[in-house]
């Protein structure tokens, strides 16, 4: 198998971040922040707290 590297500017990189994300519905955005969270927080403290606040800014894009 053959080894296959891709170099790009990290602006590019950035760029395609964005299009992928911005191309995703709101809900599906708060989904994968949702399962962050949960990973983040279960290697942080070996368990999920029972109770988060919500806290949601609206901003324009």
């Amino acid at each position: 198998m053959e080894k296959v590297i891709n170099i790009i500017k990290q602006d590019e990189q950035d760029d395609q971040y964005i299009s992928f994300w911005l191309s995703k519905t709101a809900s599906e955005r708060l989904q994968e922040v949702t399962r962050l969270r949960l990973h983040y927080f279960t290697w942080l403290n070996q368990s999920f707290p029972q109770h988060i606040e919500k806290v949601v800014t609206h901003r324009t894009l």
